[in-house]
Formats: structure tokens, C-alpha cells, sequence
């Protein structure tokens, strides 16, 4: 199966004009109870995403009513030469990953996205809809329930299917792992067209293949999520550093605090900043709350160019005494040897703290800069490079800041399942590094090609200095890049692929691998 594959990866694409031909025929003779939309607002939307960096036109949007559709799609699509079928849920990705030029775009935002709470004998679960928004499964489990899912992303503006298609990363997941490690069902479409009920016990193979597989073997259409009681309110929390190494130790010595109610916090995450007075890339950047100011005399006078902040956060309910929350906290924090005096807290409902990502991004779209292109870059760097990175990177690269969040904190390997297709570097704890940059558009910000140079020159400089990174939502262009991002699972990714999707049918913006025919399969 393997030799069969490899030829295909990264083939030249066929011509345009040859895959819209064989689009209009399959589109023309397609039965679904859905809609198809060819030269509409819809197409152009489709052609973009979030990054604003690549355009690829479909030649139609399929609008499917379920997973019926969409197998009809992906087996209609498989009896052609050319055309590609890729899945979008709500446009977030940044360099055209769920794009297909002169293919199908499936959107999933248009199925039923049915949202039910099932409580089993093993404990509660919501079963939701692959193109749901993981906003939307809050508002139903916690204002209908009282219960949430255990792990998040920052943005909850995001499908389901879209980051469990990747990962799904925030503050939960030093506890909890990722989001692909809190699911335990999905319904899947496979390249194939079959549509298939998938978990670590049935169709083991699929759903380890499918998590975190960049929709490369099937398309999620359903999923079943753990669930956990929701907590009333949050004490959330910020702390500042002037000492990369203090606020590493600090931040690794919270991930292996013992679990239980007041035994640790329930969220960390961190982040780098510039020591100046910028509003967007230094001081202003920090307090929690607009009554709220950043000293910059208590900053020692050792500092850099850079300082950091750890942000942690207490989750509690309406009945815990505000004295006794205010212990909790006090004695978590006392462990930690951020700068004193530079220290800030609010409290703030669950639902708040989970949604703190809209209040930004409502701000971003008065100002302008959501719209924007947004070249972010996403890193897993190991444990024993992270100081080099900081180093080389943020105290070199970045130390004026980049027009948005640095983010920087660990995670625990052993909360990751090595069975899904996520690939992390060597190591017990690991960091993400995001950075996701929020700039005027030019001439008011930087041009988009600056800061696309800035995001190669910092890949590169890792790999000269042989530090230990993947990247995280990939993107590369060519079979050796793929190839060294996977390592020794690229033989498995390669195995699943020819067994779920053999004719490279799905998501042709990953651009792994390269759409073959059905007399070369």
C-alpha cells in the first residue's frame, strides 16, 4: 500500500480546467438533500479563510442536510479523475487547509448541529455535530446542565470536527489532555464514502487515524465528548516575571501538583511581552481589568527586553466562601516567584472566562485588524530547547513583540494519546508556543510579507540550532518537509491514508498528498 502512495505525494496538481469539467458533471448528476451553490458569495467566501494568505476557488459549495450527503459527495468525487473534497467548519485555518481549488467545498456549518446531553452509566457526554461550534456546546451544556466539556480552545468560535481534525489546545489541557483525547465516539466519512461509527473499541484504526489527522481520512460528522460539572466562577489570575527559567519552573511545578478541589489551579497558560509601554506588545498588555495598572518601577532593574507573565486560573462555585477561595489562592500562589507587587485577579463567571476570546475578537473587528491577514505561527518546542528558543527567539526575533499574543506555556506528554496522528517532540513536557499577531493592515502594519519572512526566519533559525520543535496546525510544501514533521510516523500516516482515503480525495489544502485517479489506485 505504501509503494503505491508514494508516487502521489506531491504530484504536480491537474490541470484547473479539467477539474471543473469533472466537477460540473459529478455536480450535475448529484442526488443530496442538501444544496449546491456554484458562482454565489458562498464560493468566494470559501476561497479564503482566516489566514487571508492563500486563495484557492472551489468550483462548488456543497451545502449537505447530514452524513448522508456527504458520503454521497466523497463517492461522486472518487469516480472522477480530478476532483478533491475538502471540509470547512467556520473558515479559522491560516494557510488554506481547508481549501480546494477547482473541487467541492463541504460546509459543515450548514448539517444539523444538534447539541444532546447523554447521561450514561460511565458518566455524561454530549453527542454534537461535527460543524457545531464549541461555543454553541457550551451555552447548551452549561446553561442547560450545569456541565462542560473538560478540555478547551481559547476561541471557542471553532467547530468541533475542525479541532478535533487537529488537536484542540488551551489552559485545561496539562489536566485533561487535548480535546482529541476527551472524545470517545465519532461518526466519520472515510475517503471512501463510507460512513462509519468509530472509538478506541470499534473501528479503532479510523478514530486513532481520524484524531488529529488534518482531515486527511475522513471527515467528522458527529462526535461524543466527555463531560464534567461546570463550575460557577473563576479567579483568574496573572503574574509577571522578569526570569525566563523562573517562570518555566514556576509554570512546570503547577502541572504536577496533585488533582483535587483547592489542590491546584485549573488552567495554565503564559505568555512573553515587551518591556515597554506599547499597548498592544508590552505593560497594557497584562492587567485584567481597565481599572487596573501595570508599575513598571517594580520591575527588577535585571530585566530584559522581555519579560513574561504566567496566567493561571481557580475555578469555584457560588456557594464557596470568599475567604476561603481567597486562601486557596493565596497559598497556590505563594509557591511561585513571580515579581511582586506585579500581580492581578478578577473573578468572573465561567461562562465569561471561557468566552474572554470574543470580547478580543470584537474588539479586533471594530479596529479593523480581524480582517486582516494573520500569518500565526504555531510550535510544539521540547522542555530541554524551550530556554534556547527564548533565547534565540523571543529575547532576538521578537523582543519588540508582534502585534498580538506571544503565548508560551507546558504541557505533559503523558496527557497525549501517541495512537492519534498528532505528532509532539521528544520529551515528558513540551511547549506551545503561538504566536498569533493582530496587525493593522499595511501601511498602517507591517506588510503580510514581513511578517511570513519573520515566521520562516524563526523556523529556520531553530533548525540550525537543532532545536526540538514541530509545528503545530503544519503546513509545509513538499514530501521531505512532510516527511521530517511526521518522523517515524510517517510510515503509519502514509498506511492509513492508502487504507481510508486511497485516492487522496480529502483535504487537498493540507497538501500532503496529491489526488490520484481510480485506474492508478
Amino acid at each position: 500500500m505504501i509503494a503505491c502512495l508514494e508516487h502521489f505525494v506531491h504530484e504536480n496538481e491537474t490541470d484547473t480546467y479539467s477539474r471543473n469539467d469533472d466537477a460540473a458533471l459529478l455536480c450535475s448528476d448529484l442526488d443530496i438533500q442538501g444544496s449546491i451553490d456554484y458562482a454565489s458569495p458562498t464560493t468566494s467566501l470559501a476561497a479564503k479563510d482566516f489566514g487571508g494568505i492563500h486563495a484557492a476557488k472551489p468550483f462548488a459549495v456543497v451545502r449537505p442536510a447530514g452524513a448522508d450527503d456527504i458520503s454521497r459527495v466523497v463517492k461522486f468525487a472518487s469516480r472522477s479523475g480530478t476532483v478533491t473534497v475538502a471540509a470547512r467548519g467556520n473558515g479559522h485555518s491560516i494557510n488554506g487547509q481547508a481549501m480546494s481549488d477547482g473541487g467541492l467545498i463541504v460546509d459543515m456549518r450548514s448539517m444539523d448541529c444538534s447539541i444532546d446531553v447523554v447521561r450514561l452509566h460511565s458518566g455524561d457526554v454530549v453527542d454534537v455535530g461535527g460543524g457545531a461550534l464549541w461555543e454553541d456546546v457550551l451555552r447548551r451544556c452549561v446553561l442547560g446542565y450545569g456541565l462542560a466539556p473538560r478540555s478547551w480552545t481559547d476561541y471557542l468560535r471553532l467547530t468541533v470536527g475542525g479541532t478535533l481534525s487537529n488537536a484542540g489546545v488551551s489552559g485545561q489541557a496539562f489536566r485533561h489532555g487535548p480535546q482529541t483525547a476527551n472524545v470517545t465516539e465519532l461518526e466519520v466519512v472515510t475517503g471512501k464514502g463510507d460512513t462509519l461509527i468509530c472509538s478506541e473499541s470499534q473501528n479503532s484504526e479510523l478514530f486513532f487515524a481520524v484524531l488529529g489527522g488534518l482531515g486527511q481520512f475522513g471527515i467528522i460528522t458527529r462526535a461524543r465528548v466527555l463531560l464534567q460539572p461546570a463550575p460557577d466562577m473563576v479567579r483568574w489570575i496573572r503574574v509577571v516575571y522578569a526570569d525566563f527559567d523562573e517562570f518555566t519552573r514556576d509554570a512546570e511545578s503547577l502541572l504536577t501538583l496533585p488533582e483535587g478541589e483547592g489542590s491546584s489551579f485549573d488552567y495554565v497558560e503564559g505568555f512573553a511581552f515587551a518591556n515597554c509601554d506599547d499597548l498592544v506588545n508590552g505593560w497594557p498588555s497584562v492587567p485584567l481589568d481597565p481599572n487596573q495598572s501595570f508599575d513598571p518601577t517594580l520591575i527588577p532593574c535585571s530585566a530584559g527586553q522581555v519579560l513574561y507573565c504566567l496566567e493561571v486560573a481557580l475555578h469555584h462555585r457560588n456557594v464557596d466562601r470568599r475567604s476561603t477561595v481567597d486562601r486557596v489562592v493565596e497559598r497556590l500562589l505563594g509557591r511561585l516567584r513571580y515579581c511582586e507587587g506585579l500581580e492581578y485577579q478578577v473573578e468572573v463567571s465561567y461562562m465569561e472566562f471561557l468566552l474572554r476570546v470574543q470580547h478580543a475578537e470584537r474588539q479586533a473587528k471594530a479596529n479593523g485588524i480581524w480582517d486582516a491577514p494573520h500569518p500565526w505561527l504555531n510550535l510544539f518546542v521540547s522542555k530541554t530547547d524551550i530556554a534556547c528558543f527564548d533565547r534565540l527567539v523571543f529575547q532576538k526575533i521578537l523582543k519588540h513583540g508582534i502585534g498580538g499574543p506571544m503565548l508560551v506555556y507546558p504541557l505533559l506528554r503523558s496527557k497525549w494519546d501517541d495512537r492519534t496522528s498528532v505528532v509532539l517532540p521528544e520529551g515528558d513536557i513540551f511547549y506551545i508556543v503561538a504566536l498569533l499577531r493582530f496587525s493593522l493592515p499595511y501601511p498602517k502594519g507591517p506588510p503580510v510579507e514581513e511578517m511570513i519572512s519573520q515566521n520562516r526566519e524563526i523556523i529556520q533559525t531553530c533548525i540550525k540550532s537543532g532545536l526540538g520543535l514541530k509545528l503545530y496546525l503544519p503546513h509545509y510544501t513538499s514530501e521531505d518537509e512532510w516527511k521530517q514533521h511526521f518522523g517515524n510516523k510517517w510510515t503509519r500516516f502514509v498506511e492509513r491514508k492508502a487504507r481510508f482515503d486511497p485516492m487522496a480525495i480529502l483535504a487537498p489544502g493540507q497538501k500532503i498528498f496529491s489526488r490520484r485517479n481510480r485506474q492508478s489506485s
